[in-house]
């Protein structure tokens, strides 16, 4: 396993040098330098920045701001999408209720929600954290609700037969049974809420990574630009990651294969 890990990270290492060897090559060699910084050029900068204010906001506290924002509007759509998920998996009204609702409701882009949280709630967090919210809420109630409709029907009857009633099935198998799903829904809205902040922040934020990367836009700064990009991979490796090893951990006995 640990030869295999390393023979992993030694391909990804690889593929990584090539590709900046090629970005390189590309802004020595050809007309692209002229509109692209070189890869030296935007980590001199990523150094620079680091140390330095952009905008009102030190580049930590822009970082800072971003997760603030993704973590409590990941919280609350994890809480209400594992509750309407669990609801309309074990009830038939709330199932009859909420899925015509919710079936209407979920092709709609969380951006699209953007000008009518502004008209509601202006431009500041409540909007913000509102289409982080919605990008992660269908992913935790599809996710849910799939994996407490799924649980082998042998381990529900087994349980009946035991004398188990509907409380006992729900907490003592369906829930058990859910997790896995749920963690897999936890991964994709976290993945959906990052990518969420970064939109709702380069329309109504004056801080964060998205402002950063629409100043530098706006200024005509492609190497802020792209360091708010870097910043960007790098934040969404570790939280995807982070949250595979929380899986890793607490659902040994189902991990799915990697």
């Amino acid at each position: 396993m640990k030869d295999q890990k390393a023979s992993v990270f030694l391909y990804s290492a690889a593929g990584l040098a090539v590709f900046i060897l090629c970005w390189q090559l590309l802004v020595s060699f050809t007309g692209v330098g002229q509109i692209f910084p070189s890869p030296f050029a935007v980590l001199r900068r990523f150094v620079d920045a680091s140390g330095r204010k952009i905008g009102k906001c030190m580049l930590y506290s822009h970082l800072g701001y971003s997760l603030l924002r993704v973590t409590i509007g990941y919280l609350i759509a994890a809480a209400m999408g594992i509750l309407v998920g669990l609801i309309m998996a074990g009830s038939r009204m709330g199932n009859a209720i909420i899925r015509p609702l919710f079936a209407m409701i979920r092709p709609i882009p969380g951006i699209t929600w953007m000008p009518l949280f502004i008209l509601w709630f202006g431009t500041g967090w409540v909007t913000q954290i509102g289409i982080i919210f919605v990008a992660g809420f269908s992913h935790m109630v599809l996710n849910t609700y799939a994996g407490a409709t799924r649980v082998d029907p042998k381990l529900v009857g087994a349980a009946r037969m035991l004398g188990a009633n509907n409380t006992q099935v729900f907490y003592k198998v369906i829930l058990p049974s859910s997790v896995p799903y749920i963690f897999s829904g936890l991964q994709v809205a976290l993945s959906s809420c990052w990518m969420a902040v970064l939109a709702a922040e380069m329309m109504s934020a004056t801080e964060g990574i998205g402002w950063m990367i629409v100043s530098g836009q706006d200024n005509g700064d492609i190497e802020q630009v792209l360091v708010g990009v870097i910043i960007i991979s790098i934040i969404g490796l570790v939280l995807a990651n982070t949250m595979r090893g929380v899986e890793t951990k607490l659902c040994a006995w189902s991990v799915r294969g990697r």
